[in-house]
């Protein structure tokens, strides 16, 4: 139910546009002072304010000013008996989304205040995706690596040279195409994504070229490719190292020359493309697979991504980053990360880069039972140098026995964890007797519920 404000100072005016408005299923507040219309403002946040222009006291057009000032986010109809041009150019220039003149006609009311709601949410979800874009888009990190990192991506953007961007999986080769892009002077042209370990080999000439109708069994249609589909912006091949050796003929011809043909057709095609390749693969080697006269022409300007092990300082950036994006997201309350949790997490090789970071926070976000994130929350990290149970090594253990009790220890918390605390189904989930289960609890000292 949207909630709408009145502040008018006749009594008769509001009592009927309530009724109106109440009709029409709104929830109405109404105030007879401008003073009292911006404590309800402020107060309640309403959806929309119907404000009268002439009012004792403090006037609609201070109350608009007090209403900007205090970031009231609600849009304004200023509302008027003494209405004239001058009068409804200097409220909307205050930032009023109309202007209606008394006597209120009762259609125009509804028609206006449904299209300043409209107008309203529409501006707000589209603040809403261009900061969710801004972030998405966003580089983290302070490390020397990663400053290096936007130094490159400010230098060569605004040229239109081939980039070659190397890196183990999950470093962010996809972010920093998308930023070269923008700060490119082929921003406003299609950035144009090709996964070519993704795609067919006797399918990549098509994905990239297209095809003509009947060129092949199943062409059943002409086919536009992406060269053509990025005409005048960005070609982002990822994965180059694995397309086929055909396949890469054609490509350095076209890369070469800026023209192709399509499959099956006999017309030469012109495009004006600039190409950002990616792999995690060392092309420059010989027994690569990947032609090394494309390898020279791609790898005009090069970046290699530093893997999150060797960004000294950004893992715990990257933390609390994702942390409030994905809360934000998933609209729920983001959790803080106790410093023992972040130490762990420092210390940890991250063989899956940022992307197993991002997936371990929103494990996180989802599953840990309290606001704090603890050492007890963690998966088990593989090669962690330390472990879940209090942040200890299992690899400090003094002899074997004592190894075993920490890892048996550690595993049958995580055990319970996972099966919300629930002895019986742990103790089946073990394929052990409860009992049994009861008197390794006593003996660890293991937690029964969370945050005991």
């Amino acid at each position: 139910m949207k909630t709408v404000l009145i502040v008018d100072d006749d009594l008769a005016i509001r009592k009927t546009v309530a009724d109106t408005l109440g009709y029409e299923g709104y929830e109405v507040l109404d105030a007879g002072t401008g003073a009292e219309g911006l404590a309800l403002a402020e107060r309640h946040n309403p959806d929309a304010i119907l404000l009268d222009v002439k009012m004792p006291g403090m006037d609609g057009f201070e109350v608009l000013q007090r209403l900007n000032a205090a970031s009231v986010g609600a849009p304004v109809i200023v509302i008027s008996g003494h209405g004239n041009i001058e009068t409804a150019v200097a409220a909307v220039r205050q930032g009023a989304y109309d202007f209606m003149e008394k006597p209120l006609d009762r259609a125009r009311l509804l028609v206006t205040l449904a299209n300043c709601l409209a107008h309203h949410e529409a501006v707000a979800d589209r603040r809403l995706l261009q900061t969710q874009v801004g972030r998405k888009n966003t580089i983290v990190g302070g490390s020397r690596a990663i400053q290096g990192v936007r130094a490159f991506i400010e230098k060569v953007a605004p040229s239109d040279a081939t980039v070659l961007i190397t890196g183990e999986n999950g470093t962010g080769k996809e972010l920093v195409v998308g930023a070269i892009h923008r700060a490119s002077g082929r921003r406003e042209r299609p950035l144009v994504e090709v996964n070519c370990a993704a795609i067919p080999r006797d399918l990549v000439e098509s994905e990239l070229f297209g095809h003509e109708k009947g060129s092949f069994t199943g062409a059943d249609k002409q086919r536009i490719g992406r060269f053509e589909q990025a005409d005048g912006g960005t070609l982002f091949l990822d994965e180059i190292g694995d397309m086929g050796e055909e396949a890469q003929a054609k490509v350095l011809k076209a890369v070469e020359e800026s023209r192709f043909q399509r499959v099956g057709g006999a017309e030469t095609r012109k495009v004006d493309v600039r190409i950002i390749a990616a792999t995690n693969r060392d092309l420059s080697s010989p027994h690569s697979g990947f032609r090394q006269d494309l390898f020279y022409r791609l790898n005009v300007l090069a970046l290699h991504l530093p893997p999150l092990r060797e960004r000294e300082g950004d893992v715990a950036l990257l933390l609390d980053w994702y942390m409030a994006d994905l809360a934000a997201k998933l609209k729920v309350r983001p959790r803080r990360f106790a410093p023992e949790t972040v130490a762990i997490l420092q210390d940890y090789a991250w063989p899956g880069n940022v992307r197993e970071l991002r997936n371990l926070v929103e494990r996180l976000l989802i599953l840990a039972p309290e606001d704090v994130v603890r050492p007890a929350d963690l998966p088990l990290l593989p090669g962690a140098p330390h472990e879940r149970q209090e942040g200890s090594s299992l690899l400090s253990s003094n002899d074997f026995q004592d190894f075993k009790t920490r890892s048996e220890t550690a595993f049958l918390q995580l055990k319970l964890k996972e099966n919300h605390y629930n002895v019986s189904r742990t103790a089946d989930v073990l394929g052990m007797q409860r009992s049994n289960l009861y008197k390794k609890i006593t003996k660890y000292g293991l937690r029964t519920q969370p945050g005991d």
